[in-house]
């Protein structure tokens, strides 16, 4: 189908019926699917590792050498500061008695006490799915509160009680999102229309193609095998959210402009679609496939993040490029009121700028002095890289909620009595004859606190040895003890000896991550750079832009390393570097598309210079106001409890502000202007015999409903 059958259909007299009849048929197929997409999430993916790191490969042997390796362990913590007292060792005694009935095999080891005398540890893996160690969990914490003598503190972690706090934590919170984010689009639509009516319809449409998302989404993870975990899930709604009402914005001001060239809306909307879909569809196809990019990554919740994102991408470009049209269409000039574009005769010829003052001055200061703009606004993007300095890559397991929970407070306690790994060690798998070797090999290991005997698996193939390491699990100088001890175990002859545990973990996701910037970076600017130079014809224009796109990304690092300093969180989680870097080469590209099509279209018709500066003043205020949507709708992740997501929301909404308030309205055309019409080469623009004559300058009237 051609390109203007395809923009003719939903602003067709009967076409936006059918448009309309088979929007509804899709919701209501999608929209119940959509609601059960939680269901299908997967959340064990936002840990997880790929299978063939050692860590991973560690909990696979374990797994299937030591069947009940897979429980999560729940560890009670009683400390008592001036020691503890016999009442105290007899709640104990009775909650150990108590908590059999969770354990996996009915058996909750001794307890163990620490050297000062101020504390006891009980652990034991629980048995059962997920749902009723869930219950499992509640009801230990419930009987550590009963019968506790007084001044007694005790608080339950270790894996079961961390997976129950990230539970308790995201109850809700996907609606809490969903709400958020729609209130937030909504304040921000009505300000940006100031009208009663109009600002209903793109919010609506979002609505539908979120809910579209979500369907396909969900058969996709039901039936396709997709990955989808909380995460993921998230972004969705925020990117359908953000990049449908962008879209929206930019088709709506192209639709006011046309009717008052048209007498017929239905033309008028014609026109509109036809000279913004360009645009639209290679702003959604930049974005859709640099999230596919994702799929190179190894870190499986980088890798699922991509197909679930190009999802809701789509879906918001099919919403916004044929229903909203033809609701648009369908509801006629009067959704404008109070400011309704009126259609004149003269219009076409009438100069459209004059509608728009402040961007109208922009453009002037820009031209006026094009070199000292775009190096003044690169030195300002430069001085905000000096934030970076703020940052750190390494997120504490006891920082990663906004509040403290309970398995945060049990790690506190414990540290403040035990070796610091005490409730993570490192686990040794090796082969059994080498069991001797293997333990005298790890208590040599500088870091290692404590080494426990070798215990044997079913079969006697396996031993699994348990390393408690002196510091924190996700300290730096744990990190480095396990290093140490890998060396040390792979070195024993005949061992074939694999160390796993949390910090092991923490080590190879660390690596993961590199591996992954190193690959998926390199690979998205490829892609963004290739659709750049098929959409725009041109080499310089691009690579223009994928500089500037950099600079922004460095820019929004060091500035969000300010705010994020100034809330306490400046140790980010490994992965959202590259996903922060994703998004807003992705999106902030976006702004620049907009701006160089309508450049590239204005340039055929007026020549290079005015075509840059008539660009810059029209879709001025649109895209500023698409920016501050889309930055908005990322702020709107700051209602999560989880601190990598906030993360995420400062980054991205700090990016997208920078490159809609400073890239695109100063940097990107004052180098156009800078470098005159070699912008384009080597199309066609840039030959001097290509150029158009800019024509005379039409009347000016400001045109009615401005």
């Amino acid at each position: 189908m051609s390109r203007q059958r395809l923009t003719g259909l939903p602003s067709g007299r009967r076409g936006k019926y059918a448009v309309l009849v088979l929007w509804l048929v899709l919701v209501a197929v999608a929209g119940p699917l959509s609601v059960k997409l939680s269901e299908t999430q997967d959340n064990d993916t936002l840990g997880a590792l790929p299978a063939g790191v050692e860590s991973s490969r560690a909990a696979a042997r374990a797994e299937a050498a030591f069947p009940d390796s897979d429980r999560p362990l729940a560890v009670a913590v009683y400390v008592r500061d001036g020691g503890l007292t016999d009442a105290d060792r007899a709640k104990v005694d009775a909650d150990r008695t108590a908590f059999a009935r969770y354990a996996d095999g009915g058996a909750v080891s001794p307890a163990v006490p620490s050297e000062d005398g101020r504390a006891l540890l009980v652990s034991f893996p629980v048995a059962g799915d997920d749902e009723r160690r869930a219950t499992a969990v509640t009801e230990v914490k419930d009987r550590l509160a009963v019968d506790a003598p007084g001044g007694l503190r005790t608080a339950l972690t270790g894996d079961a009680a961390a997976e129950s706090d990230v539970f308790d934590a995201f109850a809700g919170m996907d609606v809490a999102l969903l709400l958020a984010t729609a209130a937030t689009v909504a304040v921000l639509l009505l300000l940006t229309y100031r009208s009663p009516v109009l600002w209903l319809v793109p919010l609506v449409t979002v609505g539908v193609a979120n809910q579209f998302a979500g369907g396909v989404v969900y058969l996709m993870a039901r039936y396709g095998g997709l990955a989808v975990d909380f995460q993921s899930q998230t972004i969705l709604t925020v990117l359908v959210f953000g990049v449908g009402v962008d879209y929206a914005l930019l088709l709506i001001a192209r639709y006011r402009e046309e009717l008052r060239r048209h007498a017929d809306r239905h033309e008028a909307m014609r026109v509109a679609l036809r000279r913004s879909f360009g645009a639209i569809c290679a702003s959604a196809a930049t974005v859709a496939v640099g999230l596919l990019c994702l799929l190179a990554a190894d870190l499986p919740s980088t890798r699922g993040l991509g197909t679930v994102g190009a999802v809701g991408i789509v879906a918001a470009l099919l919403a916004m490029t044929t229903l909203l049209p033809a609701v648009l269409v369908l509801c006629g000039r009067w959704l404008f009121w109070p400011f309704v574009p009126r259609w004149s005769p003269t219009a076409a010829t009438d100069d459209v700028t004059v509608d728009h003052g402040i961007w109208r001055r922009i453009a002037a200061v820009v031209g006026g002095r094009p070199r000292a703009v775009w190096i003044g606004t690169a030195a300002a993007l430069v001085a905000l890289t000096a934030g970076i300095g703020n940052l750190s890559i390494g997120l504490p397991g006891a920082e990663s909620f906004t509040t403290e929970v309970g398995s945060v407070t049990g790690q506190k306690l414990i540290a403040a009595h035990y070796p610091g790994g005490a409730t993570a060690p490192a686990e040794i798998v090796a082969t059994s004859g080498t069991a001797d070797e293997v333990v005298a090999a790890a208590r040599a290991v500088p870091g290692v606190a404590r080494v426990e005997a070798a215990q044997p698996s079913p079969d006697g193939t396996w031993v699994r040895v348990s390393a408690v390491l002196a510091d924190t699990p996700d300290s730096d100088a744990a990190r480095t003890t396990v290093q140490r001890l890998r060396a040390a175990v792979h070195a024993v002859p005949g061992a074939d000896a694999l160390v796993g545990g949390p910090t092991a973990t923490l080590v190879d996701e660390e690596r993961t991550v590199a591996r992954d910037n190193r690959v998926v970076i390199p690979l998205v600017l490829a892609v963004v750079l290739v659709i750049l130079v098929l959409l725009l014809r041109a080499l310089v224009a691009p690579l223009l832009l994928m500089v500037s796109v950099v600079l922004s990304y460095a820019a929004a690092m060091g500035a969000a390393g300010l705010v994020l300093a100034a809330l306490g969180h400046p140790r980010l989680f490994v992965g959202v570097p590259l996903q922060a870097f994703l998004f807003l080469v992705a999106l902030g590209v976006d702004y620049t598309i907009f701006l160089m099509t309508r450049a590239r279209e204005e340039t055929t018709v007026r020549g290079h210079r005015p075509g840059v500066l008539r660009a810059l003043t029209v879709t001025g205020g649109v895209i500023t106001s698409a920016g501050v949507v889309l930055a908005a709708t990322f702020g709107a992740l700051g209602v999560l409890p989880l601190v990598p997501s906030i993360q995420m929301g400062v980054i991205v909404a700090v990016g997208i502000l920078l490159d809609t308030l400073l890239v695109r309205s100063l940097l990107i055309p004052a180098l156009a202007l800078d470098l005159g019409a070699r912008t384009w080469w080597p199309g066609r623009l840039a030959r001097p015999a290509a150029r158009p004559t800019p024509p005379a300058p039409p009347a000016q009237r400001v045109l009615a409903g401005s």
